[in-house]
């Protein structure tokens, strides 16, 4: 038992203090919209972060992980552990939780597809009159919908993803703190790899150096992009299946950390380097332009600007300078998400709001050459309060 009365198995947990005021404000919606239990369910730590946000603890590795969370009761989680596992867990683990169910299931295994669902019923007996808010919905599998709908026909079912959103994503004065330590981790992390490219060395060899680093300065979870190429020709970022490729002397190396940090927010950095060679001037100039357009972003980031506007102008300056405009997502929220809202894109509604975490990336192939630039950023009252990772916004130049 730690200090805290936490277990000391628990990796950075979030204080208590915190679950509390969460679970408070989500109740206090829950009684506004006239929703009597939320029910969740996440199977990974990397876009898994509303049952993290409820319990402090992260669904991992495909596992499926179901909260029940109700208005006026205690929670009830159901989750990967031996048949007929059903009990008040270690309150020094699971807070708030008062009743956890287990079952073997493997969503690998179809026959296994009803066990949560039937567990997660258990607890939601109480509400089978009642209303049950859904949150997550492109998360929640289609067979726990399915069997929920079917148990219970006289409930009213409501979609309670924007009610939990709209509190989830804005951070508290401890939640911009975890923001504010991954952010440093980010910084030394891809300090470290930098320092050990050299010539002979595979794509994933880098990449690795930054996971031993996150991992030893409290990361729980990430991604970690590495690509190679020669000068000259765009470096594609890929997973580790796609990170075989040998560094030669003269390449860029594009790296992104996209990992969380202690306590499991994310936040996400990437730069590039130059092996054994000098910064090719276009690379200069393209990186200015990144961060001219960068400032076209950062300059609408004010609280009540809709997310729409700022995609469209951020798309008219790449089309006025020649440059291609961005298709997918190049600013977003984050969190225990490792893309949270809002989308900074013309099909999110939203509009910013003051103490969001936003991360800024515009990225783009031009005249070969892979341009980006990638940091985070708190939204204050008036805007971003600056840039929260302090690695160089430059291209480095890698001595061998």
């Amino acid at each position: 038992m730690s200090g805290n009365g936490l277990s000391e198995r628990l990796q950075t947990p979030i204080s208590t203090a915190e679950l509390e005021r969460r679970w408070s404000a989500t109740r206090a919606a829950m009684a506004r919209d006239k929703i009597d239990v939320l029910v969740m369910q996440n199977n990974n730590d990397h876009m898994g972060g509303y049952v993290k946000w409820f319990t402090d603890m992260p669904a991992t590795n495909g596992y499926p992980n179901t909260v029940i969370f109700p208005r006026d009761d205690e929670m009830t989680v159901v989750c990967q552990g031996p048949f007929g596992g059903d009990g008040r867990p270690p309150s020094d683990v699971w807070r708030g939780v008062k009743r956890l169910l287990t079952t073997p299931s493997y969503e690998s295994a179809h026959f296994t597809q009803n066990y949560d669902p039937e567990l997660a019923c258990k607890a939601l007996a109480p509400y089978a009159k009642g209303t049950i808010g859904l949150v997550g919905i492109y998360q929640l599998s289609f067979a726990m919908g399915d069997y929920i709908m079917k148990k219970y026909p006289s409930a009213r079912y409501a979609d309670a993803s924007e009610l939990v959103d709209r509190i989830k994503v804005i951070k508290s004065p401890e939640e911009m703190e975890l923001v504010k330590r991954c952010a440093i981790m980010q910084d030394g992390a891809m300090k470290a790899a930098f320092a050990a490219i050299k010539p002979g060395m595979r794509d994933t060899e880098v990449a690795a150096v930054a996971v031993h680093y996150s991992q030893d300065h409290g990361s729980e979870n990430g991604i970690y992009l590495c690509a190679s190429a020669p000068l000259g020709t765009p470096a594609k970022f890929g997973q580790r299946h796609m990170q075989n490729r040998t560094i030669q002397k003269g390449d860029q190396v594009a790296l992104l950390v996209e990992d969380s940090g202690p306590g499991g927010m994310f936040t996400e950095l990437g730069r590039s380097c130059v092996v054994g060679a000098k910064v090719p001037q276009q690379m200069k100039d393209e990186l200015a332009f990144c961060m001219e357009s960068r400032k076209i972003t950062l300059d609408m980031l004010i609280p009540g600007t809709p997310c729409k506007d700022i995609w469209e102008t951020f798309n008219a300056f790449m089309r006025k300078n020649g440059r291609p405009e961005e298709a997918r997502l190049y600013c977003h929220g984050q969190g225990y998400d490792l893309v949270e809202r809002p989308l900074i894109r013309s099909d999110e509604p939203w509009t910013i709001q003051k103490d969001m975490n936003i991360v800024v990336h515009p990225t783009y192939a031009h005249r070969g050459y892979l341009n980006w630039l990638c940091d985070n950023y708190i939204i204050g009252g008036n805007g971003p309060i600056g840039r929260i990772h302090y690695f160089p916004e430059e291209i480095v130049e890698i001595d061998v």
